[in-house]
């Protein structure tokens, strides 16, 4: 019930950024045409993306949700992960236009109406400071992917406001250009920290901040097991992750092999191991000999 509430409240929160962010981009829309502002209308090109990127981040969980048929047996949990891709690209994208745009305004300033572009980044930031509100603090790739994409937001919302006051009081316009080439930067990092993850999870890391030798000798602590080899551990998906491991133990009771596999995977479930493969072993196998040589 938990999950599924929490699963709930996920998605509802991805609505409303969703909505959130494309009024703010209709609205930068309007202001940017208004006043003349080219950094109203960049940043609706940047709210247009993010928009883009918040869809493709709901959609995947929507997808994950569907039940493992026989040719899917993990369902399409890593749908998540693609999209968690596809989002740190899109960011990377996102810092390269915002870069061009700003030398471009460094050689081509304008008049713009400081008044009207106050007013729209104003309301703007707002509505960005609830989207990040309701996104922040989960554990979930995606949805950390669609803050950051908010977050993005809220700092070019900042970087117009401080633009239009700067405008309005000194009549002065480097000042957006190089704010601009500042949110860029911060977004950058964000991104790579996000794709970092993401491969990492594609490429079958171990669970990040897990230490496998940690999880080895909770298992070895189970009585009954001697020893723990031939051990595989990767993430699924954020919040899943899978172990295989050879169980080499002397007890060939089978309704005792069966007891210490259930306490096997309640030491596991601390790890949030969702899936696991347990094979108990009477004799030591080839992978075990050679995992012991390399030990001693």
């Amino acid at each position: 019930m938990d999950e599924h509430h929490h699963e709930h409240n996920k998605k509802r929160s991805l609505r409303w950024a969703i909505g959130l962010t494309a009024l703010i981009c209709l609205a930068e829309i309007m202001g940017g045409i208004l006043s003349g502002s080219l950094s109203l209308l960049g940043d609706a090109a940047h709210m247009l993306q993010d928009a883009v990127a918040l869809l493709l981040s709901l959609g995947a969980i929507i997808i994950a949700e569907r039940l493992p048929t026989p040719t899917r047996t993990f369902g399409y949990h890593r749908v998540e992960i693609a999209a968690a891709v596809a989002n740190g690209f899109l960011l990377i994208i996102v810092s390269i236009v915002i870069v061009l745009e700003a030398l471009a305004r460094f050689s081509h300033p304008n008049n713009v109406n400081s008044t009207i572009m106050l007013g729209v980044a104003a309301v703007g930031l707002v509505a960005n400071l609830i989207a990040a509100r309701m996104l922040h603090g989960s554990h979930d790739l995606n949805v950390r992917s669609a803050f950051l994409h908010v977050l993005g937001d809220t700092l070019s919302s900042v970087a117009v406001i401080v633009a239009a006051v700067w405008i309005a009081l000194t009549g002065q316009t480097w000042v957006d250009p190089v704010l601009g080439i500042l949110i860029a930067v911060i977004i950058t990092i964000s991104s790579f920290s996000i794709l970092r993850e993401a491969f990492g999870i594609l490429l079958q890391f171990s669970p990040r901040g897990i230490d496998i030798n940690d999880v080895i000798r909770d298992m070895e602590s189970v009585p009954g097991v001697d020893s723990v080899h031939n051990v595989h551990f990767w993430t699924l998906c954020p919040n899943i992750n899978v172990l295989d491991a050879h169980i080499y133990s002397c007890d060939t009771d089978v309704r005792h092999i069966d007891e210490m596999r259930a306490e096997i995977r309640r030491h596991l479930e601390k790890y949030q191991i969702g899936h696991s493969t347990l094979e108990f072993e009477c004799e030591k196998c080839e992978d075990c000999r050679v995992h012991q040589e390399l030990r001693d």
